[in-house]
């Protein structure tokens, strides 16, 4: 593994170790609450990845994940400005969804509000017994606004995530694993080590074959059967003439055939 490098942003903590990214929240006083300035931060982490990034891992920095929008910053706004921050949420979580390689998230502690919706637009999710997840936004008189009704659904159903908003309740990591809130839980302290651990497994994968499980599947899963299935040929068939997925099938062939000794 490389040295850690470390790089300093406004609100995110930045390091790089070999072909992976780890982006931390870096607002502990806070919860790791969210401002349109650490939101910003993101985007601009996320729209400027290194070529030779694989995979990036996000968490946040202290004994929280985020504790979600940062009511203290929550100023008036009209139902047009209002809708318009909205949507700058939306478009920065659309850019970790649709990120060119595999996004996953280091759970701990508070993942509640626009914090869940930000762990939702990761690919996989890691977990440790101290996380727990709510969606206080019925109780405070507003909306989910950064994806979470369309995210959030998908993971857990909609009756679930109706519960949640209704009533402030909150599943605890146990209970957010077998419900899907997460791929992952690990012991006390874990996820993080985990999340990295897995980040690096993926980034050993053919780039090709990371873009075709992160754009097309979700694409493949929500289409019509025929629709799906030629789509699914089609990404086969782009996989498959790469050439780096031609020489691993060839190095598997040959293990297999015991003409070079695993590795």
């Amino acid at each position: 593994m490389n040295q850690a490098v470390a790089v300093a942003a406004a609100m995110l903590q930045i390091e790089t170790r070999g072909r992976v990214l780890i982006v931390g929240l870096n607002r502990p006083a806070k919860r790791n609450a969210l401002n349109d300035g650490l939101i910003l931060d993101i985007e601009r982490c996320f729209a400027s990845l290194p070529e030779d990034i694989g995979a990036v891992v996000i968490h946040g920095i202290g004994g929280h994940f985020s504790a979600g929008l940062d009511l203290s910053e929550l100023t008036e706004r009209d139902a047009t400005a209002g809708l318009m921050h909205s949507r700058m949420w939306h478009r920065v979580f659309d850019i970790i969804q649709h990120c060119r390689v595999p996004v996953i998230a280091a759970l701990q502690g508070a993942v509640i509000g626009g914090g869940l919706e930000l762990a939702c637009s990761a690919h996989i999710r890691v977990a440790d017994p101290s996380a727990y997840y709510a969606l206080p936004e019925g109780s405070r008189g507003i909306f989910v606004g950064g994806g979470g009704s369309m995210r959030l659904p998908r993971l857990i159903g909609v009756h679930r995530m109706a519960d949640m908003m209704l009533t402030g309740r909150v599943y605890k990591a146990e209970e957010g694993m077998a419900l899907g809130f997460a791929q992952y839980l690990t012991e006390a302290g874990g996820a993080l080590p985990r999340a990295i651990e897995l980040a690096e497994r993926v980034a050993q994968n053919a780039p090709l074959t990371n873009f075709a499980v992160l754009q097309a599947l979700p694409l493949i899963a929500e289409a019509s059967p025929q629709t799906g299935l030629m789509l699914e040929a089609l990404m086969a068939s782009v996989a498959q003439s790469d050439q780096e997925a031609k020489n691993r099938i060839r190095d598997f062939l040959d293990r297999k055939a015991g003409k070079v000794k695993p590795g």
